[in-house]
C-alpha cells in the first residue's frame, strides 16, 4: 500500500506490486483500474476542488474508485525526500518522469498486508525524456503555506532543496534519469486486484 498521509489522516491509498526492493529503494507498479482511496468531503469533492480554507474546514471521509491515471511505476529511493514516477503514454511507451516531494517513506507491515506511508509535500518536477524540466501546482504550494497551523508542509525552503537537487540530476542524465526501467513492461501474469485488501486502512505510522 503506497499511502499519503496528512496530519495523521490518510490522503490516499494505492495498492501496487513490488518490482524491486534492495538497497537502492522500493519500485512498485500501479496498473491501471487499481482499486484505490481517497479522501473527500462528505459532499464527496476532492482537495483540489475547492479553496485550501474551505478544505480544512470541512470534514472528510475515504471514497474508493479505481486508478484512471496510465499504469506507472513508482521508484522511492531510500532515506531521500521524494519518489520518481514513470509515465507512460496510452501505449504503453515511457512518456515522461514525475519527481514526488515528500517526506521520506516509513514502512509498516501487519504480515497480510504491508505498505509505506508518506507525506505528499504538493511541490513536484516533471522531467522529459530530453532531461527538460519544469516545477508544477507551485500555485497550488504557495496557496497552502499561507496556513501554517493547518498544512502538512512546514519548511517550504527544504522542500525547493530537494527538488533542486533532483533537477540537477535529472540535467546530468544520472540514475534514475539515463534510462533505466524506462522500458519496463510487467509481465503478462501480473493481474489487477479485485479490491482494496483488508487492512489497507490500517492507522498510519507517522
Amino acid at each position: 500500500m503506497h499511502r499519503n498521509v496528512r496530519h495523521g489522516r490518510i490522503g490516499w491509498v494505492r495498492p501496487g506490486r513490488v518490482v524491486s526492493d534492495d538497497e537502492r529503494g522500493l519500485l512498485i507498479w500501479i496498473a491501471r483500474d487499481t482499486p484505490v482511496a481517497h479522501e473527500v468531503t462528505e459532499a464527496g469533492l476532492g482537495m483540489r476542488a475547492m479553496p485550501f480554507a474551505e478544505w480544512i474546514s470541512s470534514s472528510y471521509r475515504l471514497a474508493r474508485g479505481r486508478w484512471s491515471g496510465p499504469p506507472l511505476l513508482k521508484f522511492l529511493p531510500t532515506g531521500a525526500a521524494h519518489s520518481v514516477w514513470w509515465f507512460s503514454d496510452a501505449r504503453g511507451r515511457f512518456a515522461n518522469w514525475y519527481v514526488n516531494l515528500e517526506e521520506p517513506g516509513v514502512r509498516w507491515d501487519d504480515g497480510q498486508v504491508a505498505g509505506v506511508d508518506v507525506v505528499d509535500q504538493d511541490l513536484d518536477v516533471v522531467v522529459y525524456p530530453d532531461h527538460s524540466w519544469r516545477w508544477k501546482d507551485e500555485e497550488e504550494f504557495a496557496e497552502r503555506l499561507a496556513f501554517p497551523d493547518d498544512y502538512w508542509v512546514a519548511d517550504e525552503a527544504a522542500v525547493r532543496a530537494e527538488g533542486e537537487r533532483v533537477i540537477a540530476r535529472a540535467e546530468a542524465g544520472v540514475f534514475p534519469f539515463d534510462g533505466t526501467w524506462c522500458d519496463f513492461v510487467p509481465p503478462p501474469d501480473w493481474d489487477v486486484p479485485g479490491e482494496l485488501p483488508p487492512g489497507w486502512d490500517r492507522p498510519p505510522v507517522r
